[in-house]
């Protein structure tokens, strides 16, 4: 992926259609198709969640909503590890995608911490 910051929602639907996108370049084959199909899976599961948390309607609603974009994050990068195996010609994209998923998961780690601070400050308040 480019070094180009967007806001969070369209970088990490960039993100899912940069991995649709590396999926269908990568041969069809029986190792190949279950990894592709777990990887888009969860890539892409990271986007519909955040759109999912940006309409929390609390921050207790939020919590749980970004904490599967965490989760998800976490997968894509596991699932792009094991491409990386199963195709080692496409290692240097894969990792490439690795950092970027890393960078999600980090970043949803961050509104994690921050969101259970404020949740804490709130429940500490009389």
């Amino acid at each position: 992926m480019k070094n180009v910051h967007y806001d969070r929602e369209e970088r990490t639907a960039i993100f899912g259609e940069v991995v649709i996108e590396f999926c269908l370049s990568l041969p069809a084959n029986a190792v190949n198709a279950p990894i592709n199909n777990q990887r888009v899976r969860a890539a892409t599961s990271i986007g519909a969640n955040d759109g999912e948390a940006d309409e929390a309607e609390s921050k207790r609603d939020f919590r749980p909503k970004i904490a599967i974009c965490r989760k998800e994050a976490k997968e894509t990068k596991y699932w792009l590890r094991m491409i990386a195996k199963a195709a080692p010609a496409q290692k240097s994209p894969a990792r490439t995608l690795w950092r970027e998923a890393k960078e999600r998961h980090l970043i949803f780690c961050a509104a994690i911490r921050t969101t259970d601070q404020n949740l804490r400050k709130k429940r500490a308040t009389p």
